[in-house]
């Protein structure tokens, strides 16, 4: 099992051309995989913009299509475990914003469906609402990455305790999230909530945003990496970049030892449980 190794978030500038996109993608896992990372992870909708009114243009069936084919020919050339963001996905004539995980064989591996979608109403900040246009997903995903357990969640899943909780029972140590918290949550929300899940479940939590835009929807980024202590121990600015940090999964061991807080749970009184 590797318990020591380079991770990389790739901050991407996401514009409306999909193939610069892809491009610009591309070139930087490359310089990412230069950087010494072994998991690289991109951001929520890093081949179009994010909006309810561009999902169905630019949504692609998986694993086909231009976006899949450069993520497994990427995690294959630099033999990686890459985690594609997410990006619309199409099936059945019905929509989904999906993550997708390739293997350093360049096979898919895993694949995410966002399970929790963005609706909210904040008068004087933000409408959206995603159910307009895309469907839920209904299922809790992991991969194996070299005898390490990771579950996968995008951005609004964030908000939800018992989706992370549930990751942590099946034996999880990081739990990855490409997101893009916009400018009204974003500043106080977004490094809060990655630190809460962290801690909350003794993991390291990835957090992966787009760079920010100056129209339409506008990120937040800040894409960042916290350990189970709770500490931020890497973040990007709002520009494009790449953020790099060594983990250590010791940690995870060391803190569950010292604060043992999932053997001391009162399972006869309360519990978290999957239904489905």
């Amino acid at each position: 099992m590797m318990r020591l190794f380079r991770a990389a978030l790739v901050q991407l500038q996401v514009g409306k051309d999909r193939c610069t996109n892809l491009e610009n993608a591309a070139k930087l896992i490359a310089e990412a995989k230069q950087g010494g990372a072994n998991l690289i992870a991109l951001p929520e909708c890093f081949n179009s913009p994010y909006g309810t009114k561009f999902f169905n243009e630019y949504a692609e069936s998986v694993p086909n299509g231009p976006t899949c084919e450069m993520l497994s020919k990427a995690a294959k050339d630099h033999s990686i475990y890459l985690i594609g963001g997410t990006f619309p996905e199409i099936e059945n004539n019905k929509l989904y914003n999906t993550c997708t995980v390739w293997g350093p064989e360049g096979k898919l591996i895993a694949k995410y469906r966002k399970m929790h979608l963005f609706d909210i109403d904040i008068p004087g900040g933000i409408t959206f609402k995603e159910s307009d246009v895309l469907q839920a997903g209904n299922e809790l995903v992991t991969f194996d990455f070299n005898g390490i357990k990771v579950g996968l969640g995008i951005c609004y899943d964030l908000r939800f305790e018992e989706l992370a909780k549930l990751y942590r029972l099946q034996g999880c140590e990081i739990l990855i999230y490409p997101g893009a918290f916009n400018m009204t949550t974003g500043p106080i929300h977004w490094e809060l909530l990655q630190r809460a899940r962290a801690l909350d479940n003794e993991v390291y939590v990835f957090a992966i945003s787009p760079a920010r835009n100056d129209k339409g929807y506008i990120a937040w980024g800040h894409s960042q990496i916290t350990n189970p202590w709770g500490k931020v121990t890497a973040q990007a600015s709002y520009k494009e970049e790449i953020i790099y940090d060594d983990i250590d999964l010791t940690e995870c061991d060391k803190i569950r030892q010292q604060i043992p807080i999932f053997n001391q749970r009162r399972t006869d009184i309360y519990d978290t449980i999957k239904k489905l």
